[in-house]
């Protein structure tokens, strides 16, 4: 129904965080072959089977990259990810 990442935040992982980029609503016509490869699945189904959740009624591209555990910096907000 909304996203439940924000641009900006730290989600702790097993190892390091990640950091969220940038959030953007899209549509279904919006996720292509070419994003579903991107974003390291082998199709659009394949991305489909891990990605959607509930009713699948809004589609949100959330991008986002790796911040090894050395790579803390202070004062930025870190949140615990849920489940």
């Amino acid at each position: 129904m909304r996203p439940r990442v924000r641009a900006g935040n730290r989600y702790r992982m097993e190892e390091g965080e990640i950091e969220v980029d940038s959030v953007l609503p899209i549509s279904f016509t919006d996720i292509t072959p070419e994003l579903a490869r991107a974003s390291g699945f082998t199709g659009v189904v394949d991305l489909l089977k891990v990605a959607k959740h509930g009713r699948g009624e809004n589609v949100y591209l959330v991008r986002f990259h790796y911040v090894p555990p050395s790579g803390k910096l202070p004062g930025r907000h870190t949140r615990r990810r849920a489940g």
